[in-house]
Protein backbone atom coordinates (compact mmCIF):
# COMPACT_ATOMS: atom_id res chain seq x y z
CA UNK A 1 0.00 0.00 0.00
CA UNK A 2 2.00 3.76 -0.90
CA UNK A 3 2.02 6.32 1.24
CA UNK A 4 -1.47 8.00 -0.04
CA UNK A 5 -3.38 5.12 0.47
CA UNK A 6 -2.40 4.49 3.63
CA UNK A 7 -3.40 7.83 4.73
CA UNK A 8 -6.36 7.62 3.47
CA UNK A 9 -7.23 4.40 4.62
CA UNK A 10 -6.14 5.72 8.20
CA UNK A 11 -8.81 9.03 7.85
CA UNK A 12 -11.17 6.70 6.68
CA UNK A 13 -11.12 3.70 9.48
CA UNK A 14 -9.98 5.44 12.20
CA UNK A 15 -8.78 2.13 13.87
CA UNK A 16 -5.41 1.69 15.45
CA UNK A 17 -4.13 -1.18 12.86
CA UNK A 18 -3.83 1.90 10.48
CA UNK A 19 -2.94 4.53 12.50
CA UNK A 20 -0.31 2.69 14.81
CA UNK A 21 -2.48 4.18 18.53
CA UNK A 22 -3.84 2.61 21.18
CA UNK A 23 -7.40 1.05 21.78
CA UNK A 24 -9.98 3.56 22.14
CA UNK A 25 -10.50 5.01 25.65
CA UNK A 26 -13.32 4.42 27.68
CA UNK A 27 -16.49 6.68 26.23
CA UNK A 28 -17.70 6.90 29.95
CA UNK A 29 -14.41 8.75 31.13
CA UNK A 30 -14.61 12.62 31.77
CA UNK A 31 -10.62 13.24 31.64
CA UNK A 32 -9.41 15.00 28.06
CA UNK A 33 -8.68 12.81 25.16
CA UNK A 34 -5.37 12.67 25.24
CA UNK A 35 -3.60 12.84 21.32
CA UNK A 36 -1.61 9.75 22.29
CA UNK A 37 -4.56 7.54 23.00
CA UNK A 38 -7.42 8.50 21.14
CA UNK A 39 -8.75 7.02 18.20
CA UNK A 40 -10.63 8.77 15.06
CA UNK A 41 -14.11 7.61 14.69
CA UNK A 42 -17.15 9.41 12.39
CA UNK A 43 -17.63 12.68 10.88
CA UNK A 44 -20.34 14.76 12.01
CA UNK A 45 -21.56 17.17 8.93
CA UNK A 46 -24.42 19.87 10.08
CA UNK A 47 -26.58 20.67 7.08
CA UNK A 48 -28.69 23.10 8.73
CA UNK A 49 -31.60 21.30 8.70
CA UNK A 50 -29.78 17.90 10.22
CA UNK A 51 -26.90 16.32 11.17
CA UNK A 52 -25.26 13.56 9.18
CA UNK A 53 -23.05 11.11 10.19
CA UNK A 54 -20.03 9.45 8.20
CA UNK A 55 -19.21 6.37 10.11
CA UNK A 56 -15.58 4.85 9.78
CA UNK A 57 -14.87 2.58 6.79
CA UNK A 58 -17.89 4.92 4.87
CA UNK A 59 -18.37 7.13 2.35
CA UNK A 60 -22.16 7.55 2.25
CA UNK A 61 -23.70 9.40 5.08
CA UNK A 62 -26.50 8.21 7.56
CA UNK A 63 -28.60 10.58 9.25
CA UNK A 64 -27.93 11.00 13.22
CA UNK A 65 -29.94 14.19 13.86
CA UNK A 66 -33.10 15.86 12.37
CA UNK A 67 -33.61 19.52 12.85
CA UNK A 68 -30.07 19.59 13.80
CA UNK A 69 -27.53 21.88 13.59
CA UNK A 70 -23.53 23.45 14.16
CA UNK A 71 -22.73 19.63 15.97
CA UNK A 72 -19.91 19.35 17.90
CA UNK A 73 -18.86 15.82 19.75
CA UNK A 74 -17.19 15.96 22.84
CA UNK A 75 -13.83 14.78 23.36
CA UNK A 76 -14.50 11.32 24.44
CA UNK A 77 -16.81 11.00 21.11
CA UNK A 78 -20.03 10.03 23.32
CA UNK A 79 -21.85 12.97 23.53
CA UNK A 80 -23.15 15.36 20.64
CA UNK A 81 -24.14 18.93 21.60
CA UNK A 82 -26.83 20.58 18.94
CA UNK A 83 -28.57 23.27 18.23
CA UNK A 84 -32.30 23.06 17.30
CA UNK A 85 -33.44 23.79 14.14
CA UNK A 86 -37.15 22.78 14.17
CA UNK A 87 -39.98 24.93 14.34
CA UNK A 88 -42.98 24.81 16.44
CA UNK A 89 -46.39 24.27 15.29
CA UNK A 90 -47.18 27.96 14.75
CA UNK A 91 -44.04 28.14 12.44
CA UNK A 92 -41.81 29.69 15.06
CA UNK A 93 -38.42 28.82 15.85
CA UNK A 94 -37.78 26.80 19.01
CA UNK A 95 -35.05 27.95 20.33
CA UNK A 96 -32.60 25.38 22.37
CA UNK A 97 -29.36 23.19 23.15
CA UNK A 98 -29.50 19.98 23.65
CA UNK A 99 -26.96 16.97 24.25
CA UNK A 100 -27.12 13.55 22.47
CA UNK A 101 -25.65 10.24 23.56
CA UNK A 102 -24.45 8.49 20.58
CA UNK A 103 -24.87 5.40 22.45
CA UNK A 104 -28.13 5.17 24.09
CA UNK A 105 -30.02 7.22 21.69
CA UNK A 106 -31.33 9.35 24.55
CA UNK A 107 -31.20 13.19 23.88
CA UNK A 108 -31.07 16.18 26.93
CA UNK A 109 -32.04 19.68 26.53
CA UNK A 110 -29.33 21.82 28.30
CA UNK A 111 -30.85 25.52 26.97
CA UNK A 112 -34.34 26.61 26.33
CA UNK A 113 -35.16 30.25 25.63
CA UNK A 114 -38.02 31.83 24.12
CA UNK A 115 -38.37 32.78 20.73
CA UNK A 116 -36.05 35.69 20.20
CA UNK A 117 -32.90 34.30 21.66
CA UNK A 118 -29.89 32.67 19.24
CA UNK A 119 -27.29 29.97 20.13
CA UNK A 120 -24.21 29.93 18.18
CA UNK A 121 -22.03 26.97 17.68
CA UNK A 122 -21.13 25.19 20.72
CA UNK A 123 -17.67 23.87 21.61
CA UNK A 124 -16.46 21.94 24.63
CA UNK A 125 -14.21 21.91 27.57
CA UNK A 126 -11.76 19.36 26.74
CA UNK A 127 -12.54 17.70 30.31
CA UNK A 128 -16.14 16.92 28.47
CA UNK A 129 -18.26 19.28 32.14
CA UNK A 130 -19.13 22.06 30.15
CA UNK A 131 -20.03 23.34 26.63
CA UNK A 132 -19.16 27.51 25.69
CA UNK A 133 -21.71 29.04 22.92
CA UNK A 134 -22.21 32.49 21.44
CA UNK A 135 -25.66 33.78 22.76
CA UNK A 136 -27.37 37.12 23.22
CA UNK A 137 -29.84 39.18 21.01
CA UNK A 138 -26.49 40.43 19.06
CA UNK A 139 -24.33 37.40 19.59
CA UNK A 140 -22.38 39.53 22.28
CA UNK A 141 -22.20 37.01 24.85
CA UNK A 142 -20.04 33.92 25.47
CA UNK A 143 -21.56 31.54 28.30
CA UNK A 144 -20.16 28.23 29.77
CA UNK A 145 -22.90 25.80 29.98
CA UNK A 146 -22.01 22.84 32.60
CA UNK A 147 -22.89 19.68 31.37
CA UNK A 148 -24.39 18.06 33.93
CA UNK A 149 -26.59 20.64 35.19
CA UNK A 150 -27.69 22.75 32.84
CA UNK A 151 -25.99 25.77 34.72
CA UNK A 152 -24.42 28.88 33.11
CA UNK A 153 -21.76 31.13 33.72
CA UNK A 154 -20.70 34.29 31.43
CA UNK A 155 -17.14 33.93 29.63
CA UNK A 156 -17.12 37.57 27.87
CA UNK A 157 -19.77 39.83 26.67
CA UNK A 158 -20.10 43.29 24.92
CA UNK A 159 -19.18 42.60 21.55
CA UNK A 160 -19.92 40.68 18.89
CA UNK A 161 -18.68 36.70 18.12
CA UNK A 162 -18.76 33.76 16.72
CA UNK A 163 -17.60 30.53 16.00
CA UNK A 164 -15.70 29.87 19.23
CA UNK A 165 -13.26 26.51 19.65
CA UNK A 166 -11.50 25.43 22.89
CA UNK A 167 -7.95 24.33 22.90
CA UNK A 168 -7.44 21.06 23.88
CA UNK A 169 -4.83 22.15 27.07
CA UNK A 170 -8.26 23.66 28.37
CA UNK A 171 -6.17 27.35 29.02
CA UNK A 172 -8.26 28.94 26.07
CA UNK A 173 -11.15 29.78 23.36
CA UNK A 174 -10.45 31.43 20.34
CA UNK A 175 -13.15 33.24 18.47
CA UNK A 176 -14.26 35.52 15.53
CA UNK A 177 -14.47 38.92 17.33
CA UNK A 178 -15.88 42.34 16.53
CA UNK A 179 -14.41 45.28 17.97
CA UNK A 180 -16.77 48.33 18.02
CA UNK A 181 -13.08 50.13 17.11
CA UNK A 182 -11.15 47.89 15.30
CA UNK A 183 -13.31 46.32 13.33
CA UNK A 184 -13.36 42.24 12.89
CA UNK A 185 -10.48 40.12 13.91
CA UNK A 186 -9.84 36.53 15.45
CA UNK A 187 -9.22 37.00 19.42
CA UNK A 188 -7.89 34.53 22.00
CA UNK A 189 -9.48 34.45 25.33
CA UNK A 190 -7.24 33.12 28.13
CA UNK A 191 -9.67 31.83 30.42
CA UNK A 192 -7.70 32.11 33.48
CA UNK A 193 -7.58 36.20 33.44
CA UNK A 194 -10.53 36.49 31.41
CA UNK A 195 -8.33 38.62 28.73
CA UNK A 196 -8.91 38.44 25.72
CA UNK A 197 -6.01 38.92 23.53
CA UNK A 198 -6.19 40.26 19.82
CA UNK A 199 -5.02 36.95 17.88
CA UNK A 200 -5.68 38.32 13.77
CA UNK A 201 -6.30 41.25 12.22
CA UNK A 202 -7.10 41.22 8.17
CA UNK A 203 -4.65 42.24 5.99
CA UNK A 204 -7.33 44.76 3.98
CA UNK A 205 -11.02 45.76 4.19
CA UNK A 206 -13.17 43.31 3.07
CA UNK A 207 -11.05 40.36 3.85
CA UNK A 208 -13.35 37.45 4.79
CA UNK A 209 -11.84 34.85 7.36
CA UNK A 210 -12.91 32.88 10.27
CA UNK A 211 -13.88 29.02 11.30
CA UNK A 212 -10.81 29.16 13.93
CA UNK A 213 -9.87 26.77 15.46
CA UNK A 214 -6.97 25.46 17.58
CA UNK A 215 -4.13 23.00 16.46
CA UNK A 216 -3.73 20.16 18.92
CA UNK A 217 -0.75 20.85 20.54
CA UNK A 218 -2.51 24.69 21.32
CA UNK A 219 -0.36 27.01 20.30
CA UNK A 220 -1.82 27.81 16.40
CA UNK A 221 -4.52 28.62 15.45
CA UNK A 222 -5.92 27.35 12.06
CA UNK A 223 -8.23 29.18 9.92
CA UNK A 224 -10.05 29.94 6.53
CA UNK A 225 -9.39 33.65 4.90
CA UNK A 226 -9.41 35.09 1.25
CA UNK A 227 -6.31 36.85 2.09
CA UNK A 228 -4.24 35.74 -0.80
CA UNK A 229 -6.61 35.80 -3.61
CA UNK A 230 -9.06 38.60 -2.76
CA UNK A 231 -9.38 38.81 -6.27
CA UNK A 232 -11.17 35.43 -7.26
CA UNK A 233 -15.17 35.89 -7.28
CA UNK A 234 -15.57 31.81 -5.30
CA UNK A 235 -13.42 29.32 -4.10
CA UNK A 236 -10.36 31.25 -3.20
CA UNK A 237 -9.96 30.63 0.45
CA UNK A 238 -6.73 29.34 1.70
CA UNK A 239 -6.07 27.58 4.94
CA UNK A 240 -3.48 29.78 7.55
CA UNK A 241 -2.32 29.34 10.64
CA UNK A 242 -0.82 31.97 13.38
CA UNK A 243 0.71 31.30 16.69
CA UNK A 244 -1.59 32.63 20.03
CA UNK A 245 1.20 34.94 20.28
CA UNK A 246 -0.47 36.80 17.15
CA UNK A 247 2.68 36.57 15.16
CA UNK A 248 4.18 33.96 12.67
CA UNK A 249 1.38 33.55 10.04
CA UNK A 250 1.30 31.16 7.82
CA UNK A 251 -0.35 30.14 4.55
CA UNK A 252 -0.93 26.31 4.83
CA UNK A 253 -2.60 25.57 1.38
CA UNK A 254 -1.05 25.74 -2.22
CA UNK A 255 -4.26 26.00 -4.39
CA UNK A 256 -7.12 28.15 -4.12
CA UNK A 257 -10.60 27.27 -2.88
CA UNK A 258 -13.62 27.47 -0.63
CA UNK A 259 -12.93 26.16 2.93
CA UNK A 260 -15.16 25.69 5.59
CA UNK A 261 -14.76 24.70 9.39
CA UNK A 262 -11.29 22.97 9.80
CA UNK A 263 -11.17 20.54 12.62
CA UNK A 264 -7.82 18.42 13.54
CA UNK A 265 -8.77 14.76 13.88
CA UNK A 266 -9.03 13.27 17.33
CA UNK A 267 -5.48 11.85 16.79
CA UNK A 268 -4.36 15.19 16.01
CA UNK A 269 -2.80 13.46 13.15
CA UNK A 270 -4.70 15.03 10.06
CA UNK A 271 -7.05 18.40 9.50
CA UNK A 272 -10.35 18.47 7.41
CA UNK A 273 -12.39 20.79 6.28
CA UNK A 274 -15.75 21.07 3.92
CA UNK A 275 -14.16 22.11 0.62
CA UNK A 276 -15.82 21.82 -3.09
CA UNK A 277 -14.21 19.27 -5.43
CA UNK A 278 -13.19 21.28 -8.90
CA UNK A 279 -15.95 19.23 -10.57
CA UNK A 280 -18.59 20.95 -8.34
CA UNK A 281 -19.66 24.15 -10.14
CA UNK A 282 -22.05 25.14 -7.16
CA UNK A 283 -20.54 26.46 -4.11
CA UNK A 284 -23.25 24.45 -2.37
CA UNK A 285 -20.63 22.83 0.59
CA UNK A 286 -19.21 20.28 -0.80
CA UNK A 287 -17.65 17.17 0.36
CA UNK A 288 -14.80 16.60 2.93
CA UNK A 289 -11.20 17.16 1.78
CA UNK A 290 -8.27 15.59 4.36
CA UNK A 291 -4.72 16.95 5.06
CA UNK A 292 -1.75 15.82 6.95
CA UNK A 293 -1.18 17.33 9.56
CA UNK A 294 1.59 19.18 8.06
CA UNK A 295 -0.88 20.16 4.79
CA UNK A 296 2.15 18.90 2.68
CA UNK A 297 -0.76 16.47 1.03
CA UNK A 298 -4.71 16.80 0.48
CA UNK A 299 -7.46 14.33 -0.79
CA UNK A 300 -11.16 13.90 -0.82
CA UNK A 301 -13.27 11.88 0.65
CA UNK A 302 -15.67 10.30 -2.09
CA UNK A 303 -19.33 10.23 -1.36
CA UNK A 304 -22.00 12.24 -1.00
CA UNK A 305 -22.15 15.93 -1.43
CA UNK A 306 -23.45 18.01 1.70
CA UNK A 307 -25.41 20.83 0.44
CA UNK A 308 -25.49 24.11 2.51
CA UNK A 309 -23.56 22.43 4.97
CA UNK A 310 -22.37 24.44 8.31
CA UNK A 311 -20.07 22.49 10.50
CA UNK A 312 -17.71 19.49 10.03
CA UNK A 313 -16.48 17.90 13.31
CA UNK A 314 -14.68 14.42 13.39
CA UNK A 315 -15.19 12.65 16.76
CA UNK A 316 -13.73 10.44 18.94
CA UNK A 317 -14.55 6.64 17.98
CA UNK A 318 -17.24 5.06 21.13
CA UNK A 319 -16.71 1.53 21.80
CA UNK A 320 -19.55 0.67 19.10
CA UNK A 321 -17.18 2.22 16.50
CA UNK A 322 -14.17 0.27 17.24
CA UNK A 323 -16.18 -3.15 17.58
CA UNK A 324 -17.41 -2.44 14.10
Amino acid sequence: MNRRALLRTAALTGLAAATGLAAAPSAASAAPVSTADAVNGSWLVSVGWGVLQVDPGRTTPRELLPNGDHAKASPDGRYVAWVNTARSGDGTLEPFVAVYDRITGQKRTLLADPFGVRYGAPTWSPDGSEIALVTGENNDRLIAVDVATGGTRVLVQGHSMADPDWSRDGSMIVLRWHSRSEGPQLRVLELATGTARRLYTPGAQGELFGSPVFAPDSGRVVFRTDRWYPELESSNHSLASVRIGGTGLKKLTDEPRFYLSPVFSPDGRYCAALSIPPENEYPDGGNIIVSTSGFGEQWWIPGDEYDDSTRLDWAAAIPTEVAA
